[in-house]
């Protein structure tokens, strides 16, 4: 059961990273830092947004507008960190 426990957390710890990447990537294109033009950097983009907007669609829809400023983001990796605490401290040990 630890492999199991382990694996999921890591999983989640990859994304948590992946949602960082993302909010980073926003503000470097909406600040026009990164050249969008640019195939590979074109690639990264899509990835991060494919791989972060269907969890964060809901939390969008949910949230009420700030005008320019999505914290949805923020709103996501509380509630991974929450998910994380709640598999080691609550699941993980009436399962062990």
């Amino acid at each position: 059961m630890y492999a199991l426990f382990s694996t999921i957390d890591l999983a989640l710890g990859i994304y948590t990273w992946i949602i960082i990447g993302s909010a980073i990537f926003s503000w470097l294109y909406a600040f026009n830092v990164v050249n969008t033009g640019n195939r590979f950097v074109g690639m990264i983009g899509d990835f991060l947004y494919r791989a972060t907007e269907p969890a964060l669609r809901p939390i969008k829809r949910i949230m009420p507008d700030l005008g320019g400023l999505d914290i949805s983001p923020i709103i996501l990796l509380l509630i991974i960190f929450f998910l994380r605490r709640f598999l080691w401290t609550s699941i993980y040990p009436m399962v062990s």
